[in-house]
């Protein structure tokens, strides 16, 4: 078939040179640059027979029957990359508008900048997470550290994530100040400083205040007295101690202070009630300091009770009610004191001690005679020098008295025999005495009966009978084996009787 050459020529853009068709040779190469897919396909595709280098020239082949569809080849070659590119703008989406960005808000400032340890190259600080962390979680803290009269030094690049830190490398005597801020994706927070300078020296103890025991509760003293504190501290260098009482300086007329390497005392010759109050000592080595508070309570004895008065009296007795004193001699009331005297001796006598009621009943008082009475505040300090008495006399009248006995009913005891412990069955060897034990209780005093087989034991040398506190026995002496059997014992009296029965073996030895 020669109608088949020319079809494969045309596809490799080699046109016969008789045909002045073939002139523009550059029509298959838009064709490449198509995708497959989007290659136009001819109506009735015929198998091509041989395999062609380039797809899209294959695809876009005409049928090879007859020579007039180079022609078609032709045509719609140019017109696949005419369209292509108008299509290609309207497959481009311009992408949707982006939403407004949130504002960022950086953390705020870290808190509670203090410095931790000192010594001879370095500083320790430790402080707290800021109190508004912002939009973004926190990557760490940048510290930066400035000598006195010079710039800012950048301590760390990275953020560190601990708050505590060690700065090094530093100089003996320098005196630095030292800065944190806490760092995020939204920002950084505005620095956090120390107060003051601090000096790098070495602290070879750090200061501590070793508070007395007896120091560590209410410290009572009754005005007047001398008081002397000596509270030992450590520290070194020596650290510095201040005082101070309910917030302020001490007031060098009341109180004298006097301080050693080791120890500081607090000395007051004459204790008022106003020098009461809470003191406080600080030890302290530049930014480390030790703090101790004391409460020291100035007492005196309280004022009597502010009235008294006798409610009633009657029989033995008479009531008291009293209300509390003005002055308390600045503690608390602990109780009172209660008192009586007979109007005849004049001789008080202490009815009641550390009675905290302000009310009692006075009991026990003789007939006929008539009785005052006085009651004393008590606290701390003791009891008040003064008490606060009756203005009313307590007589006691005589009554007649007559004594009547109870009435009891005599209690009934009695109930018929009854066996606690039962008889328990035994073995014996011949020749080998032997007991048989049991227990019964009734009122009137039950009457023993022992049997045998139903046969009642009298007076037998063999046999012993016995009965103590309820506990009967009976005694078989070297029994043989005609003694075996079975063994009753029988408790009677006026109201009933009851029985036990048990089994005794007698073996006789191979």
């Amino acid at each position: 078939m020669p109608a088949k050459a020319p079809i494969k020529k045309s596809p490799a853009a080699k046109a016969a040179p008789g045909k002045p068709q073939a002139a523009p040779a550059p029509v298959p190469e838009p064709v490449q640059e198509v995708p497959v897919p989007e290659v136009p396909v001819p109506e009735a595709p015929v198998p091509i027979p041989e395999p062609v280098e380039n797809s899209v020239p294959e695809a876009s082949a005409p049928p090879t029957e007859t020579p007039a569809p180079e022609t078609e080849v032709s045509v719609p070659a140019p017109a696949a990359p005419v369209s292509e590119p108008e299509k290609a703008p309207e497959v481009v989406e311009e992408p949707p508008p982006e939403p407004e960005a949130l504002k960022e808000e950086p953390p705020s400032e870290p808190i509670e900048l203090t410095v931790d340890e000192i010594d001879d190259t370095s500083i320790s600080l430790k402080w707290k997470a800021p109190e508004k962390e912002g939009t973004a979680a926190l990557d760490g803290y940048l510290l930066e550290y400035q000598k006195e009269g010079q710039e800012w030094i950048a301590v760390n690049k990275e953020p560190s994530v601990s708050t505590r830190y060690k700065i090094q490398n530093l100089n003996t005597g320098d005196k630095v100040t030292v800065r944190v801020t806490a760092v995020s994706k939204a920002g950084n927070s505005a620095p956090r400083a120390l107060e003051n300078f601090v000096q790098i020296r070495e602290i070879v103890d750090r200061p501590k205040i070793r508070l007395p025991r007896y120091l560590r509760q209410t410290f009572v003293k009754h005005v007047g007295e001398a008081v002397n504190l000596v509270i030992p501290f450590q520290g070194k260098p020596r650290p510095q101690v201040h005082w101070t009482k309910n917030g302020q300086p001490l007031d060098p007329k009341h109180a004298s202070v006097r301080n050693s390497e080791s120890d500081t005392i607090l000395f007051i010759r004459t204790a008022e009630r106003k020098d009461s109050g809470i003191y406080e000592l600080t030890v302290q080595i530049d930014t480390l300091e030790d703090k101790a508070k004391i409460e020291i309570k100035i007492a005196e004895r309280p004022g009597p009770p502010k009235s008294i008065k006798l409610l009633d009296a009657w029989g033995f007795n008479a009531a008291l009610e009293w209300t509390p004193p003005l002055d308390d001699g600045n503690s608390d009331i602990t109780g009172y004191t209660v008192q009586k005297a007979d109007k005849k001796t004049g001789e008080w006598f202490t009815v009641q001690e550390h009675y905290r009621q302000t009310n009692c009943t006075v009991s026990d008082l003789i007939m006929g005679n008539s009785y005052f009475f006085r009651v004393f505040s008590e606290n701390l300090c003791g009891l008040s020098e003064k008490a606060a008495v009756t203005k009313d006399c307590a007589f006691i009248k005589k009554t007649g008295i007559t004594y009547t006995p109870p009435e009891y009913k005599d209690r009934d005891f009695a109930e018929p025999p009854k066996f606690t412990q039962a008889l328990a069955n035994r073995a014996t060897t011949t020749g080998y005495s032997t007991k048989l034990f049991c227990c019964v209780r009734g009122s009137p005093k039950p009457k023993i009966v022992w049997l045998k087989n139903q046969m009642e034991i009298r007076e037998d040398p063999k046999f012993r009978c016995l009965v103590n506190q309820g506990v009967c026995s009976l005694e078989i002496r070297k029994p043989c084996p005609f003694d075996g059997g079975v063994y009753t014992c029988k408790a009677i009296n006026s109201l009933g009787e009851a029985s036990v029965d048990c089994r005794l073996d007698v073996r006789v030895p191979q």
